[in-house]
């Protein structure tokens, strides 16, 4: 093997590290949440991880510490691949049957709530990246007991709402359903099934028919609020979303664990160069995920439902690393072969 040859070959070796460092540290990009009406996590994560303000986010907290909050995007099932039903047990709906969100569980009358009122309603649900799929809303029985733990069978059968793709508008999916009339305090429940994985994710949102805080006289509900762009901004840093673990203290003490079933959106050296759909390498279809595209299939993302380029400078900026490392890696090389050959 010639010199020159030897220096190409351990460039590339070098470049492979570097491609993998750069893509698994990107976020993952199929994480979301329901913002009107407001979801249980995302109304405690407004109120703020550290301090909430209500009762029912305080208990929260006490049962499965902040870090849940700081994930507010995150409550999902890897494996649900439309079986929601059977894999998720009944009292564990809101935390998707997840350790780390056990605090949304919990059965209370109190919890932050949205107004709801019968008829038509323009849902919005906050997407850190978009993904194909299809959203179904369920709500709860006119017997909804909240001071109980919630169980499928305070859901109605069928969903009031169903849509496939929604279009994404300023990073958020949009669209309407027909609320059905109710009084008091309920919950919607949400599935967000993505059709490019078998991954799901949920929502619990507890919402208030009529006037009044649809608490009692002793748990007066407050009402909720949905985190501001600066608020998700600023916590950002503190998300454990993307990296593979979810870290949460409970009792003083740290855990960790890898959620409720394989994230679909994770690169492993053995699968970076392995052929994708389309002919891409997993690796490479990440990197599209993280533009707010998936592997290209018949010539169309997967993940492409709204055109919305939101976390294409993720994406962006880990190529042009990519490129200026191995730039300069590849001439540092060239430049040591060439004084060995001289």
């Amino acid at each position: 093997m010639t010199v020159r040859r030897k220096a190409t070959g351990i460039a590339l070796t070098g470049i492979a590290p570097l491609a993998l460092t750069v893509l698994t540290a990107s976020p993952a990009a199929a994480h979301g949440s329901m913002t009107d009406p407001v979801s249980r996590v995302s109304a405690c994560f407004a109120e703020g991880p550290e301090s909430p303000k209500s009762a029912a986010c305080k208990a929260a907290v006490q049962a499965g510490g902040t870090q849940a909050l700081y994930d507010w995007n995150g409550v999902r099932d890897g494996n649900a691949g439309g079986q929601s039903r059977t894999r998720i047990p009944d009292g564990k709906l809101c935390s998707a049957n997840s350790a780390e969100y056990k605090g949304l569980d919990l059965p209370r009358a109190d919890w932050p709530s949205s107004t709801m009122r019968a008829g038509s309603h323009t849902f919005h649900y906050k997407a850190t990246a978009p993904h194909k799929g299809s959203f179904e809303l369920y709500l709860t029985k006119s017997s909804y007991n909240p001071a109980k733990p919630l169980k499928w069978s305070d859901l109605e059968s069928k969903p009031f709402a169903k849509v496939t793709d929604p279009k994404l508008t300023n990073g958020d999916y949009v669209f309407d359903g027909k609320v059905p009339a109710r009084s008091g305090r309920h919950l919607i429940y949400s599935i967000w099934q993505r059709s490019d994985s078998p991954e799901a994710f949920y929502t619990c949102s507890d919402v208030v028919f009529g006037k009044g805080s649809g608490g009692s006289a002793a748990k007066p509900a407050p009402t909720a609020s949905a985190p501001s762009a600066l608020q998700l901004s600023a916590a950002a840093g503190k998300s454990s979303i993307g990296t593979g673990r979810h870290e949460h203290k409970e009792n003083g003490h740290e855990h960790k664990e890898s959620g409720t079933g394989p994230h679909t959106d994770a690169v492993t050296p053995a699968e970076a160069d392995a052929p994708a759909p389309g002919g891409s390498s997993k690796a490479e279809g990440n990197a599209a995920q993280a533009q707010g595209g998936g592997t290209p299939v018949g010539g169309q993302r997967l993940a492409e439902t709204g055109g919305d380029s939101s976390t294409a400078p993720l994406a962006i900026g880990g190529a042009a690393v990519l490129a200026v490392g191995a730039g300069v890696l590849f001439a540092t090389t060239r430049r040591k072969a060439a004084r060995h050959h001289g």
